[in-house]
């Protein structure tokens, strides 16, 4: 939590000093509005994501079932684990830097630095350098996921969007189907699972399809977005 405050003070100070602006150009003020978006793209996110997980119980024969120690306490640590994260990939790739940017440089311009920034960010978060197959996929994928969620705060001036997609999409890999780093969570997948051999089209469906569903419609949804209040 404080390397969260932290970031929110750098992100005051550098508006303050190169915009003459304050922390409320971030659009964290939950309006009517911006709460109502922010369900949307979550839910709609989340729905996303576990069509992924749907297709290899259809397909793959996998299955989860419900953690047997499951707890209140749990789920709060996952939830807030991923509050933490979130917030601070987003004030560093779509806050205060990226405002000035989009004042300075123009939104389209600012909009694919961000993406490239996110994208190489995570060869060192997932740990993959040296790996250039890895590092490629990797890139290509969360440099379109950034593409999209720094245009959902160019479009809105609120990161309660590129919040609400970004939580929605690690929250539901992460907790329900624990799948990443926090180890078992909600769901968690009944072993063994089956060995199932599947098409190469299947394979990448299941793979695929997923993140190209969450990509698209979010942007179209961004794309018809009404403009934000306040």
């Amino acid at each position: 939590m404080l390397g969260i405050l932290i970031q929110l003070a750098v992100s005051w100070l550098i508006l303050w000093l190169f915009q003459k602006k304050n922390l409320g150009v971030l659009g964290f003020y939950p309006t009517q509005q911006r709460l109502a978006y922010f369900a949307l793209f979550l839910i709609i996110t989340a729905l996303c994501c576990a069509s992924g997980f749907l297709l290899k119980m259809a397909f793959a024969k996998q299955r989860w079932t419900l953690n047997p120690v499951l707890t209140g306490q749990l789920i709060w640590a996952g939830i807030w684990w991923n509050i933490k994260s979130v917030l601070f990939e987003e004030l560093i790739f779509r806050g205060a830097i990226f405002y000035a940017l989009i004042k300075r440089i123009g939104q389209r311009r600012a909009i694919l630095i961000s993406a490239i920034g996110f994208g190489i960010y995570h060869w060192f978060s997932f740990g993959i350098i040296g790996n250039p197959t890895q590092m490629a996929l990797i890139f290509f994928v969360t440099g379109i996921m950034g593409l999209v969620l720094a245009y959902g705060y160019a479009k809105s001036f609120s990161l309660l969007i590129p919040i609400a997609i970004h939580f929605g999409w690690n929250y539901t890999q992460q907790c329900i189907f624990s799948n990443g780093p926090i180890g078992k969570q909600i769901l968690i997948p009944v072993l063994p699972q089956a060995a199932i051999t599947v098409s190469y089209f299947t394979f990448f469906s299941i793979l695929l399809l997923p993140i190209i569903l969450m990509l698209g419609i979010n942007y179209w949804l961004i794309r018809k977005m009404k403009k934000m209040e306040g």
